[in-house]
């Protein structure tokens, strides 16, 4: 098993990417997040999945070992294979990822390219509970903090924004949610300021 690959960036794909090592380029298909990172001549280093089947060997690769399990726990699921598990990750990042399948959120799976509705409740049902410990800040536990983080991304922020907001601004529990969400986006406006 091909665990990591540390070498040289040959070539670069809409999702793929050759990576010299040592004189062996592999071919390796990745997420938008690592095509976007990467640069031809650049040195990277990726944590890899190879995946065998009776007629291929292919190589997966991620930046951090997170995003790669992530990558096998959906492809553990039935429907799932490899190019719709990269598409999740390629409209989402890891966290995102993980926090809209433990919130139920199916409609934002199926935003992917291949993932249908159906796909997307698939993978929500045999996954949210895997992902309900690891998934949201431990500062956003329950209902009432989803509400804030939808609340804020009604308002154009992205989920990962909204979360981080959430995680990060200083919010009173006995405040209103109205109040939360207002203290949330003062956070965003005093991170925005220049130091």
């Amino acid at each position: 098993m091909i665990a990591r690959l540390t070498g040289t960036v040959l070539e670069r794909d809409a999702d793929s990417l050759v990576v010299d090592v040592g004189g062996v380029g592999y071919l390796v298909h990745v997420p938008a997040s690592v095509i976007v990172a990467a640069t031809v001549g650049a040195e990277v280093t990726l944590h890899t999945h190879l995946v065998v089947r009776e007629d291929s060997m292919t190589l997966y690769g991620f930046l951090d070992a997170h995003e790669g399990r992530l990558f096998q726990t959906l492809t553990s699921v039935s429907g799932v294979g490899p190019k719709a598990g990269l598409a999740l990750l390629s409209v989402m990042d890891a966290d995102e990822l993980s926090f809209a399948i433990a919130s139920g959120n199916a409609a934002s799976l199926a935003r992917a390219p291949g993932v249908g509705q159906k796909l997307a409740a698939r993978v929500v049902v045999e996954l949210k509970d895997k992902m309900t410990s690891a998934a949201a800040p431990s500062a956003t536990p329950g209902v009432e903090s989803e509400e804030i983080v939808a609340a804020l991304m009604a308002l154009g922020y992205s989920q990962a924004e909204a979360v981080d907001a959430v995680a990060r601004a200083d919010l009173p529990e006995d405040a209103e949610i109205e109040e939360k969400v207002r203290l949330a986006l003062a956070y965003f406006a005093k991170a925005r300021m220049p130091d």
